[in-house]
């Protein structure tokens, strides 16, 4: 071979490294992969939300107002409850659970199921609730003191009819997210028996769609729920896009042996993500990098397309916040697919 040809054979590789790189950029970081036909035509009784009164509060929204609003405009039939632990047990062994009987007699009025959320890793930032007189945040040393309040927890709504399932923690497995303790497969276990011995309802186990497995939080509870997240962000590579197919999580509950009947969207996208600081003073035109209201439409139709059982959307609280200062797309959007 003769020192030209070998010339080339170098600068064509070099090329074809060099498009492989960039396309590999663009498609990741460029490339939508938003479903070929969006429809939102999806099967009865699919959506429903996650409600956080802690978050709407962050959010400086008044709480009860927003729910009132949920349940009134969106017409929202199917929610996920937060009982956050820090929030009814301020003082060790004295339980407060006004604000959540506030929540579930007016969601029963109105024929709202729920699936209520128990455990100290529970839904949203910083992951991890525990009262400020326990070690939660830094260690495993208070699990009686968990368990009691778990214990409380059921006794005081298990005769509530709009309950259809608890969820047990949030995605409780999962340590590179949040400030938590470790994950411990077999305290979680314990959790759920005592859930078991108090009330025959199904017990919910959830895990990232994207960052786990599922195989052990497959075998724990009767109900699994994944997260679902199209456009993430990381300080390495920015925002960049999941190119996975809709039936990739399917076909992942299948390998841990799951059925979709047993499967549920707990979690799916459906706000912006945020890089630093909070979703409060993000500015729009940042928080529309990961999630414009295209992005919305694609996110709810992927999610239709996965074909899992149901899907409980997240952000309900953030687009209220945008409707009370005047940009109400995403809330009519929302409003219009609660309503077909």
């Amino acid at each position: 071979m003769s020192h030209k040809t070998k010339i080339t054979i170098r600068i064509i590789l070099v090329i074809l490294v060099m498009l492989f790189l960039y396309y590999s950029v663009w498609f990741l970081k460029f490339a939508k992969h938003y479903p070929r036909h969006i429809d939102l035509v999806a099967k009865e009784d699919y959506w429903g939300i996650t409600f956080s009164k802690k978050f709407a509060g962050e959010l400086g929204l008044d709480w009860k107002e927003t729910y009132i609003k949920i349940l009134d405009e969106l017409n929202v039939k199917q929610i996920r409850i937060p009982i956050y632990w820090d929030d009814v047990e301020n003082q060790r062994g004295v339980y407060d659970f006004s604000d959540y009987d506030y929540i579930f007699d007016e969601g029963a009025k109105r024929d709202v199921k729920f699936i209520a959320n128990i455990g100290y890793r529970l839904p949203r930032w910083p992951e991890c609730h525990a009262p400020k007189f326990t070690k939660f945040q830094k260690d495993i040393e208070n699990k009686l003191t968990l368990i009691n309040y778990i214990e409380a927890s059921i006794e005081k709504y298990k005769d509530r009819l709009e309950i259809v399932a608890w969820q047990v923690e949030n995605e409780p497995l999962l340590d590179t997210f949040g400030i938590c303790p470790e994950g411990d497969e077999d305290f979680l276990k314990q959790e759920v028996a005592l859930v078991k011995k108090l009330d025959n309802r199904p017990i919910i186990i959830s895990a990232s769609g994207e960052l786990s497995t599922w195989k052990k939080e497959a075998r724990i509870g009767d109900i699994f729920g994944t997260t679902m997240y199209r456009v993430v962000w990381n300080p390495v590579f920015g925002y960049f896009r999941y190119p996975t197919p809709a039936g990739f999580y399917k076909f992942k509950g299948s390998i841990a042996g799951m059925t979709k009947d047993k499967m549920i969207i707990s979690e799916l996208q459906t706000e912006p993500w945020v890089p630093k600081g909070t979703l409060a003073d993000m500015p729009f035109d940042e928080a529309a990098k990961s999630f414009d209201v295209d992005q919305f439409r694609a996110n709810l139709q992927y999610a239709i397309n996965s074909d899992l059982n149901k899907a409980y959307l997240w952000g309900v609280e953030w687009w209220y916040f945008e409707a009370k200062n005047g940009n109400r797309e995403y809330w009519e959007l929302a409003r219009s697919l609660f309503n077909k």
